[in-house]
């Protein structure tokens, strides 16, 4: 098995003081903290060895709250942030964020009240993109439907030079008349001729019925045209953890990837598992402490 990095987590603390904007009292099964330790002690017997941890929150605050946990946790290797593009404060704080090598990239989709494609015709949007890209940081987007896809391909075809990463595409609401899912089809195939575009292989466990499909059948048919498209290159492991135990147990989320992960090439499960989340997001190793 190579050396594993998770590329989508999510760490918060409900008992801090003000609370979390998510998740909310209602979720018990995740309204407890997430933290570095909880993980590790879940993830290391798959040869886990470090993680990306994205940004749950809209709270320009919770920026520095989650940099503070990567920077005393050498298991956390990097963090996505949330900042809006749009917002004529954004330069001057990617630029205060970016001061930490530990600060990757920002986070933008359709959370938060926001629509990315309406979005990127607010002033000064696509000049945030393009400071992103000069500072050589990612653009993670959030929550894949046809819109967000369309609005992901004017992006990179505006500002090619941004890396991209598509988080959780296995999982994409395709849904609407004929002519939205073809077009949505056309516009990936567009996508995945860019080369700094990446997807994320997360949130891929499926409840039907009330339970957890298991059949390995119906997950290469999700995942194979992704597979097809994008190639072994830019295809990244995420757990999508711990939003993932609504749907399986960490062990199940990782018996279901490491299946599908088990008829490719050793080098191909070394890119996907490691190396693509290494070139997508220009992580530095990290030395215990």
């Amino acid at each position: 098995m190579p050396q594993i990095i998770d590329a989508h987590v999510h760490f918060f603390d409900p008992t801090r003081s003000g609370g979390v904007p998510w998740p909310t009292p209602d979720v018990p099964a995740l309204y407890k903290p997430a933290l570095p330790p909880r993980l590790q002690a879940l993830s290391r017997q798959f040869g886990v060895t470090g993680c990306i941890a994205i940004e749950c929150s809209p709270l320009l605050t919770d920026n520095d709250w989650l940099l503070n946990v990567a920077r005393s946790n050498p298991f956390v290797l990097g963090i996505i942030g949330d900042l809006d593009p749009s917002d004529p404060a954004f330069r001057n704080q990617l630029d205060r964020l970016h001061k930490d090598p530990l600060f990757l990239g920002v986070r933008y989709g359709n959370l938060w009240d926001r629509d990315l494609l309406h979005d990127l015709s607010k002033p000064h949007f696509h000049d945030g993109l393009r400071a992103l890209a000069d500072a050589r940081l990612v653009f993670e987007s959030a929550n894949p439907y046809p819109r967000l896809i369309r609005a992901l391909l004017q992006i990179a075809d505006t500002v090619p030079q941004l890396r991209i990463v598509i988080d959780h595409l296995p999982n994409a609401k395709v849904i609407g008349d004929p002519h939205t899912v073809a077009n949505y089809r056309r516009n990936l195939v567009a996508l995945s001729k860019h080369p700094r575009v990446y997807v994320k292989l997360s949130e891929i466990p499926t409840i039907k019925d009330g339970a957890l499909i298991r059949d390995s059948r119906y997950y290469r048919k999700k995942l194979d045209p992704l597979w097809d498209l994008f190639g072994p290159d830019r295809v990244i492991f995420g757990s999508d953890w711990p939003n993932s135990d609504q749907v399986a147990p960490y062990d199940q989320t990782f018996a279901i990837v490491t299946e599908y992960m088990s008829s490719k090439s050793p080098d191909a499960r070394e890119r996907y598992f490691h190396q693509n989340s290494k070139a997508a997001y220009r992580w530095s190793p990290r030395s215990s402490i």
